[in-house]
């Protein structure tokens, strides 16, 4: 995930925002329980008006601290149209870390059909939970939800295929 695209692509429904409020509207639609830091949210509308992407107004009396209402440039704008037409690069790749681990456990004479049974269960926690958010929660979480569905999902048939594999793939790396 892009902070700083994702950030402007906020701003750019046009109306000037604080950045206290960019934060509410990126967890509440993009955090997916994990919330942007208000100083990497300050830091990164600093960078992106430094480069000229998004304009601070004068900072306005508050309740707390005082507080900048930010509008997005043209530049910022164009960036960001850019980047919503640019595909995103298919995943997942080729080289990952459950796969890293199962031919190292297996080069180092280390229990890879254990570890595979443990990450079954992992994933299979995992699916319980993202099962329960979907049942429950929003469209917005229900949709995110069977996309990490259908990727451990994926992963599961994988685990499967190389559960059955081990052996083989024990000579293929020793």
């Amino acid at each position: 995930m892009s902070v700083p695209l994702t950030l402007l692509g906020l701003l750019a429904r046009g109306r000037p925002t604080h950045g206290y409020d960019l934060k509410r509207d990126y967890d509440d639609h993009f955090a997916n329980g994990k919330p942007l830091p208000y100083g990497q949210v300050y830091s990164t509308l600093g960078r992106l008006a430094r480069d000229g992407k998004v304009a601070g107004g004068e900072a306005e009396p508050g309740d707390g601290p005082d507080r900048k209402r930010y509008r997005i440039t043209d530049l910022g704008r164009a960036e960001v149209m850019a980047w919503l037409g640019q595909t995103v690069e298919p995943e997942p790749h080729l080289q990952t870390v459950l796969f890293s681990k199962v031919v190292l456990a297996l080069m180092l004479g280390e229990d890879a059909a254990g570890y595979l049974d443990a990450q079954r269960a992992a994933h299979l926690r995992r699916m319980r939970e993202l099962t329960e958010l979907k049942r429950t929660g929003p469209m917005v979480d229900a949709l995110l939800a069977d996309y990490g569905l259908f990727h451990l999902e994926a992963d599961l048939r994988w685990i499967e295929l190389t559960s059955a594999r081990l052996t083989a793939l024990a000579q293929a790396v020793s």
